[in-house]
């Protein structure tokens, strides 16, 4: 029989069937942080239940820290006792955990990857819906309730229903200016929001093949916002370049015996799924969102849809903005760079490569956040800290940031921020904000001109 590569991956982990019922599935590796994990400790204990395999979860303090002065006590009193809770965790039940001031400590999503904790073939859980970033190294990777997160540290199992498959195929030529993060925006402004529900979706075509890993975390990372289970793309040259040689990876042989493994898990030729989508890569443009979930999304010359329904109409009061405008020439004085998206050193790279030389705009406050104390010292190492000062740009620590205003880096009321994180709800960024999704060459244009422009025109 034909094979995906979500079924290749699926089946190998599947300890037990039952009849005409879920499945009991092996997880290979539990990432945990601060928020969703303590229930989920005092669930067992209260249970009397010990950590079944500690050795296969990874600890990292990132949604509630914050940006700025990590080297002194936190401020903020949730913040600072659910830090200190995990800590504890960590220690009773001797996990490994980066915390703040650590070499290692950052967002989740960007450390896994770039120590070679995440690695193809894997079935990775984390008690956050974009887990689903793993899977741009050919793993199955989802995020999980907190329930859930008890579950695995008891069994290192989960009961689970098989998902549907669904492949979005994209194949062609990217215009000038569109990157990984338009890609994705524009998928699931065209499918929609709710496309991807019941399904794990593979992305294939030569777009998605000629894309860094960089570039396929993003795509993977938003196939929530598609309504997917999770996201995934097969492992290939690529993505063996980027995992040898890190951290934690595989070494000489044993690297070699994986990789033979590895380029198993394509998908069968003929191999069948239960939708499949085509897309064009010449109709996507550099995107933009206008509404408040991120399907709400125009390639950034075009106009706002008229409004549909009462939904619509709600989006829309809510952003200020009215069906049939252009938003080609709106004022911004919000920037936001990072997020589990688009916080890592090619995102900077970009960024960095459009603003040399020039200088925000006044109105504009820009924050630099990056996924990880790695990133932070390659953007050191390769000279963007002073291209970003010099610009105007504020560089903060490592953390979640103003993705999700659980910690102190909040948006105004009534504010517009352009983001490149993955969640334009209300309120996603503070009370009353407004965001608006977008790659971090689209921010880093809006910046330096402190509205929004049709910045393609200027590029090389």
């Amino acid at each position: 029989m034909k094979k995906t590569l979500f079924d290749k991956v699926w089946d190998a982990h599947v300890v037990e069937t039952i009849p005409n019922g879920p499945e009991i599935l092996y997880i290979d590796k539990h990432l945990i942080h601060e928020v969703t994990s303590p229930q989920a400790f005092s669930e067992l204990e209260s249970r009397g239940i010990g950590l079944f395999r500690p050795q296969q979860i990874v600890a990292t303090a990132d949604h509630n820290t914050p940006t700025k002065d990590q080297h002194l006590p936190i401020k903020d009193e949730m913040s600072r006792k659910q830090i200190e809770e995990l800590t504890v965790n960590c220690n009773k039940h001797n996990i490994t955990f980066y915390g703040l001031g650590h070499q290692y400590n950052g967002i989740v999503h960007v450390i896994s990857p770039e120590l070679g904790i995440t690695q193809p073939g894997m079935t990775i859980v984390c008690g956050d819906s974009h887990t689903s970033t793993h899977g741009a190294f050919g793993a199955i990777a989802f995020g999980i309730g907190t329930s859930q997160v008890a579950q695995v540290f008891a069994s290192q199992c989960l009961l689970l229903e098989k998902p549907k498959s669904l492949r979005v195929n994209v194949n062609g030529t990217l215009q000038k200016g569109v990157t990984p993060k338009d890609v994705i925006l524009y998928i699931i402004a065209k499918l929609g929001t709710n496309s991807g529900t019941g399904y794990f979706c593979e992305y294939a075509g030569n777009v998605f093949e000629e894309m860094s890993m960089e570039g396929r975390m993003t795509v993977c990372n938003m196939s929530i916002e598609m309504g997917a289970r999770g996201g995934l793309i097969a492992p290939d040259d690529t993505t063996y370049a980027y995992v040898e040689g890190r951290e934690f990876a595989p070494k000489g042989d044993a690297f070699e015996k994986k990789k033979a493994y590895w380029n198993s898990l394509r998908t069968d030729e003929g191999a069948e799924f239960d939708q499949e989508y085509f897309i064009t890569a010449e109709e996507i443009g550099p995107m933009i969102t206008y509404g408040t979930n991120p399907g709400m999304g125009i390639r950034i010359t075009d106009a706002i849809p008229q409004s549909v329904d009462a939904s619509s109409d709600k989006a829309l009061a809510y952003m200020g903005f009215t069906g049939k405008d252009t938003l080609i020439g709106q004022p911004i004085n919000y920037v936001f760079i990072g997020s589990c998206t688009n916080s890592r050193i090619e995102d900077f790279r970009a960024v960095a490569d459009y603003i040399k030389g020039k200088t925000k705009a006044n109105n504009i406050t820009a924050l630099i956040v990056p996924g990880s104390q790695q990133v932070v010292k390659q953007i050191e190492a390769e000279g963007l800290v002073d291209i970003f000062t010099q610009a105007g740009f504020e560089i903060r620590e490592p953390g979640c940031s103003a993705c999700l205003a659980m910690n102190e880096d909040k948006i105004p009321a009534g504010e517009y921020c352009v983001s490149t994180s993955n969640r334009n709800f209300e309120g996603r960024q503070g009370p009353g904000a407004r965001t608006i999704l977008a790659s971090p060459l689209t921010a880093a244009a809006i910046a330096i001109e402190g509205k929004i422009i049709d910045y393609t025109q200027n590029l090389n």
